[in-house]
Parts: C-alpha cells; sequence; structure tokens
C-alpha cells in the first residue's frame, strides 16, 4: 500500500471520530444489519445493491431522522492526495449510490419449510435513504464539482487552515508507518479494526489482527494525537441549500455551553479570502469572543468562484449566498447519554443594514 491510499484511510477513521457526536454510528459487521450488509470472500464488508454487492469502507447511520425522509446511512470516503480529486472518483460514488438506493425490495421472503407448505407473506423490511460525502484533502476540480451538484453528491474540502492539524497528524503517522520507501503491506481490515477501537467508534470484531507490534503502537499513539484534542469536532450543519455544511470546532464546550442555553439564535457569518481558498465562520450575533464560539467551514468551489469571478460586484455576492443558502443552519448533536438536541443558527442581516 503506496502512503497516499494509507493517508486517505486514515483520513476517514479520523473523520469518523470527529463525527461522533454528531449521531454517525459506524457499522461494523453483517450483523449490525444482516438484510443490507454482506461479507466478500476476503471477508471485506458489502452493502447490497440492486445490481450488484459495494464495499463498505466507512458507512454509518445517523441516529436522528430529517422530516419526511427515511433513516439516513452515509458512506464516508476521504482522499488525502496532492493533486485535486477528480470526476472519475466522484462519477464512481454516484454509481454506488444510485445502486443501493434503487434497491427496492420491500420484504423478506419467508424460506418455506417443504413444498406443502402454504405461501406466506415475506416479513417487512426497513428501508434506507443512502446518501455519500466525499472528502479530500486538496479540494476538488470543477468538473468534480458540477457532476456531484447535479448528482446530491456531498463534497468536503479539508484543504483550509480549520483543518491544518488534522492533515498534519494523519501526513505524520502515514510517514511513520510507511518508512522510507512509503510503501507498506497490511490488510486494510485489521488497520481499521486496530484504529476503532482505539479511538472507541467500534468494538474489537474478535479474533487476531495481522498488524505488527510496531505499527499497533503507531496507531495507538495516532488514536491518542487526535483524542488529545477532545474537544475537536465536526458539526454537520443543514443549510436551505442542496449541499452539507461539515463544520468544524476546536472548543465543542463553547459551542454547547452557548446553545444549551439558546439553541436557537442569530449568528454572524464571515467569509475571509477568495475563490477555492475562502473559508467561513460563524460566531454568535451577541456574544463577544469570550463568550461564544466559532465555526468554520468551506462552500462548494463553484459558489466560490462565482462570488469571486467580478470583484466589484464580490460583497453583493456575498450578501446573496448568505441570504439566500445560508439563512438558516440547522445542526444536531446527540447526547452521551442519549437523544438528539437540535439548534437553529438563524442569519439576519438587519441589524448590519441598521448599524
Amino acid at each position: 500500500m503506496i502512503r497516499t491510499t494509507l493517508q486517505g484511510y486514515l483520513l476517514e477513521e479520523a473523520l469518523a471520530w470527529l463525527l461522533r457526536n454528531s449521531g454517525y454510528r459506524l457499522l461494523n459487521s453483517v450483523k449490525d444489519d444482516p438484510d443490507e450488509l454482506t461479507t466478500a470472500r476476503d471477508g471485506s464488508l458489502r452493502v447490497r445493491g440492486r445490481g450488484s454487492h459495494h464495499q463498505v469502507d466507512v458507512l454509518g447511520e445517523f441516529t436522528f431522522t430529517p422530516a419526511f425522509s427515511l433513516p439516513v446511512r452515509m458512506f464516508l470516503e476521504s482522499k488525502f492526495t496532492t493533486g485535486k480529486i477528480g470526476l472519475a472518483t466522484v462519477r464512481n460514488a454516484h454509481g454506488v449510490i444510485h445502486d443501493v438506493n434503487q434497491n427496492f425490495t420491500l420484504t423478506i421472503p419467508t424460506r418455506r419449510r417443504s413444498a406443502t407448505d402454504p405461501i406466506h407473506r415475506g416479513r417487512p423490511r426497513r428501508r434506507f435513504q443512502y446518501v455519500y460525502a466525499l472528502f479530500s484533502a486538496s479540494g476538488f476540480t470543477s468538473d468534480a464539482q458540477r457532476y456531484a451538484l447535479a448528482h446530491q453528491i456531498s463534497l468536503v474540502d479539508l484543504s483550509g487552515p480549520s483543518f491544518h492539524w488534522l492533515r498534519t497528524a494523519v501526513r505524520d503517522v502515514a510517514k511513520e508507518i510507511t518508512g522510507p520507501q512509503g510503501t507498506v503491506e497490511l490488510r486494510i481490515a485489521d488497520l481499521r479494526s486496530v484504529l476503532r477501537v482505539h479511538l472507541q467508534t467500534a468494538d474489537w470484531p474478535g479474533g487476531e489482527h495481522g498488524l505488527s507490534d510496531d505499527i499497533e503502537t503507531m496507531l495507538r499513539q495516532f488514536a491518542r494525537s487526535l483524542m488529545e484534542n477532545s474537544q475537536a469536532e465536526l458539526l454537520l450543519g443543514f443549510p436551505a441549500a442542496p449541499f452539507i455544511l461539515p463544520m468544524a470546532t476546536t472548543d465543542a464546550h463553547r459551542f454547547l455551553a452557548y446553545t444549551t442555553a439558546t439553541p436557537t439564535h442569530t449568528i454572524r457569518l464571515r467569509r475571509n479570502g477568495h475563490y477555492t481558498n475562502a473559508e467561513w465562520s460563524v460566531s454568535p450575533w451577541d456574544a463577544d469572543e469570550d463568550e461564544g464560539y466559532r465555526l468554520t467551514f468551506k462552500l462548494p468551489r463553484h459558489i466560490e468562484d462565482w462570488i469571486s469571478d467580478i470583484e466589484e460586484d464580490e460583497r453583493l455576492r456575498i450578501r446573496r449566498v448568505k441570504e439566500q443558502f445560508l439563512p438558516a443552519i440547522t445542526v444536531y448533536r446527540t447526547r452521551p447519554a442519549g437523544g438528539v438536541d437540535t439548534y437553529q443558527l438563524l442569519y439576519d442581516p438587519t441589524p448590519l443594514r441598521n448599524q
């Protein structure tokens, strides 16, 4: 396995850990859902589609169900390369998600004990809405962005400064594992199982793993380095737009302290930088830096390109994006003891206009 591939796998597991309080529960084995999941000959987990079975690397189910929707399961895939992620990767994601969601069987057949037994109706089967989120440490090409928008594949750009600490941690441990040659021989299933135990995102599946003691020690240290940032989280924001907003915070305690008292509140939206370097921040309107919180996110590239395309219109276009796409952002967060809290972050330009 080459270093860039390993970096992608490590980043996926780190992202699943960062989403731990957004209600994202990993599916680890067929036991989690025998109707939808199956196992390949090599032991890898697969999800049933209408035309094929598809390999599952990181698949999780959200503990909350949005209104007028089926329970949501999300494929999480990440790439950690030097170049931008292109159309082929996004097209593959669309093929997987389309086939899985086309698996329309509503019942599971009941096996007859003999040919003379009466035919029984199959038992009802749960249905899910599968979605796909692609994360990239280096961004996406324009073609990939356009295709993803047309087919509702979520693209998340992790190239901004808010994720520098995460990219550094992943790069360092991948370099340590692969050594001077930049390659390593290991089973990815073993790596994921061991790392999930250390990150506490899954229990040990049983049996022995094939990793060396040195590599297991490196993974344990990697997990410890992530957990030292225990207040770091990735909160999923749902705006009035055809995309999600993974919003990063390095101090979840401050976010909770404010939102517990005021679950629905007015926010400031600020944009720094231009084109693909632009990064947005969210903070409470009526709180200073010592009392409030700060969340950061990046908008899809095609929106940023449109904003920055004509310099003299940039401020007007920023305002239009805020008012049309970001007037309300809903955030869900699970409680440690169970249950889900909902927060409404509302953008209101009126106070700004009155200043």
